[in-house]
C-alpha cells in the first residue's frame, strides 16, 4: 500500500530497469530471411519491403556473410525459379536456386545454420501451395511433391527444413522421407498455425508467389480460430516437428502465448512481411520511431512466449543489441 510500495523505486533509471527486466532479446533469438534467385550480380530491392532483396547467390553468400558477423545463428532460404510450372518442379531440382545457395553459403560460412522453407508457392506457376486438381489445391499429391522438396533440400546440405504449405499430413510425410533418405537428424520446423492473412501481402512481391486464383483460405487457418491453433501443433508435434511456428506473430500473441503454455517443445514466430512494411511506412513518414518500434514488437513477441523469431528485423536488431 502507497507509500510503502513504490513501483517507480525500480524504474528511477536504466541500470535498476535493465537489473528487473523480465524479458530479453538476443541475437540468439533471430532468424533473418533471404529471397534467392536466378542469374549473378542481381540485388533488387523489394518495393514493398525497404531494405529487403531479391539476390541472385553471390549477393545472397555476401549477405550471410553479414549476418553471421552480426551474431545471428540462422537463416531461412525462400527461392525464386527461373521457370515456374503447374508442378512447381523447381522445388525439388537437384540443380535449382536453393539448393545451389545452400551450397554456395555453407562453402562461405560454415557456421551459418540454413534453414529452408518447403512450400511449393514460389515455384508453381499458378502461386498456390500444392497440386491443383479440380480448382482446389489437392492434399496427398502435394506431399508428395513437398517430400521430394526436402529430400533435395537435405541432400545439399542444409541444416533443417520448414514446410509452410498447411497441407494435413506433410509433417508425418517429410519425416518419413527425410528418414529413409539417411537424413534422420535433420529438424522438421513446422508453420504450425499459419492464418490466412493479410499480413502477407509483401511477402508475395517477395517470392513472386501471388496466386492466380482464388486465394489460400481452403489451407491456411481462419484468423478467427483459436482453439484450431492448438489442435494444429499437436498433430504436428504427434507427426514429428522438432520445433512449432506461429505465423504471423504481431495480431497472433495470444497464440503464442496459448502453444508455449500448452507445449514442451520451441515455438517460433515469424514476424512477417505486412508487420515489417507497416513500421517501414510509419518511419519513412515521419509518424513513428521505427527503431523504437521495432525493438517493441520484437519484445513482445518474445515476451508472448516465443523462443525463435523469424523476422526481416533481425540484422537492424542485432546492430542495437550489439552496441
Amino acid at each position: 500500500m502507497f507509500p510503502i510500495h513504490r513501483s517507480r523505486r525500480l524504474r528511477k533509471n536504466e541500470i535498476i530497469r535493465k537489473m528487473v527486466r523480465q524479458t530479453t532479446l538476443s541475437t540468439d533469438d533471430f532468424i533473418y530471411p533471404l529471397f534467392v534467385t536466378h542469374g549473378r550480380g542481381i540485388k533488387k530491392e523489394i518495393s514493398s519491403m525497404p531494405g529487403c532483396y531479391q539476390e541472385s547467390i553471390d549477393e545472397v553468400v555476401k549477405n550471410a556473410k553479414e549476418v553471421y558477423s552480426l551474431g545471428i545463428p540462422a537463416i531461412i532460404l525462400f527461392g525464386i525459379p527461373e521457370h515456374k510450372d503447374e508442378a512447381g518442379s523447381g522445388a525439388y531440382d537437384d540443380n535449382g536456386v536453393v539448393q545451389n545457395a545452400i551450397k554456395a553459403i555453407k562453402d562461405a560460412v560454415p557456421d551459418l545454420y540454413i534453414i529452408t522453407d518447403a512450400c511449393l508457392c514460389e515455384y508453381t506457376s499458378h502461386g498456390h501451395c500444392g497440386i491443383i486438381e479440380k480448382g482446389d489445391v489437392d492434399n496427398d499429391k502435394t506431399l508428395a511433391v513437398l517430400t521430394m522438396e526436402a529430400v533435395s533440400h537435405a541432400k545439399a546440405g542444409v541444416d533443417m527444413v520448414a514446410p509452410s504449405d498447411m497441407m494435413d499430413g506433410r509433417v508425418a510425410a517429410i519425416r518419413f522421407a527425410l528418414d529413409k533418405e539417411g537424413f534422420d537428424k535433420i529438424p522438421i520446423m513446422s508453420y504450425a498455425a499459419k492464418y490466412a492473412s493479410a499480413f502477407y501481402g509483401p511477402f508475395r512481391d517477395a517470392a513472386e508467389s501471388t496466386p492466380m486464383f482464388g486465394d489460400r483460405r481452403s489451407y491456411q487457418m481462419d484468423p478467427a480460430n483459436r482453439r484450431e491453433a492448438l489442435k494444429e501443433v499437436a498433430f504436428d508435434i504427434e507427426e514429428g516437428a522438432d520445433i512449432v511456428m506461429v505465423k504471423p506473430a504481431l495480431s497472433y500473441l495470444d497464440i503464442i502465448s496459448d502453444v508455449r503454455n500448452t507445449f514442451a517443445v520451441p515455438v517460433a514466430a515469424y514476424n512477417v512481411s505486412g508487420e515489417y512494411s507497416l513500421v517501414k511506412a510509419g518511419e519513412q513518414l515521419g509518424w513513428i520511431d521505427g527503431t523504437k518500434v521495432m525493438m517493441e514488437m520484437l519484445t513482445s513477441i518474445k515476451r508472448a512466449g516465443a523462443d525463435i523469431i523469424v523476422t526481416y528485423f533481425a540484422k537492424d536488431a542485432a546492430k542495437i543489441l550489439n552496441k
